[in-house]
């Protein structure tokens, strides 16, 4: 079950007060460091999967010690935060705006995020999440397509 604490608390970033946050902003170092490509391809797709799928597993596993969507797995932020820049262009303000609009729908919750907390096990610790990557996904690519890269 070490493995599955690693996993979910993101090499321990779930101990640290806002860890949530904190891990987000890990993603978005990692993401904005790896090259060009790899925000504009299907291995975006991939690594956000198998994030998604990790989260689950850990999450199910660590419910038994932690309690029910304990603050230490934030492995989900991770997962809403690479949800949220899928396909985006490779830019430091789209990453901003990224952050933002993710961290701003994890909190407030509206549309349906809330609900998801309800699933079962890992399924409701990440699915809060990954809707929230979803909804700022969505606004990001609006912000992207009137606000295109060759502009800033």
């Amino acid at each position: 079950m070490q493995l599955q604490k690693i996993i979910a608390s993101v090499a321990g970033i779930g101990y640290i007060k806002g860890g949530g946050t904190l891990a987000a902003m890990a993603y978005c170092i990692i993401w904005f460091l790896l090259p060009a490509g790899f925000s504009n391809g299907y291995w975006q797709v991939i690594t956000t999967t198998a994030i998604t799928a990790a989260g689950i597993w850990c999450s199910n596993d660590v419910e038994t010690s932690w309690g029910k969507d304990s603050s230490k797995v934030v492995i989900d932020e991770v997962a809403g935060m690479a949800t949220a820049l899928l396909f985006v262009p490779h830019h430091i303000i789209f990453l901003l705006c990224g952050l933002i609009l993710f961290r701003f729908f994890d909190i407030a919750k509206p549309l349906g995020v809330r609900q998801m907390e309800k699933w079962p096990k890992g399924w409701g610790v990440m699915g809060d999440d990954m809707l929230a990557g979803v909804y700022s996904l969505a606004v990001l690519h609006l912000i992207v397509f009137f606000w295109p890269v060759h502009n800033l």
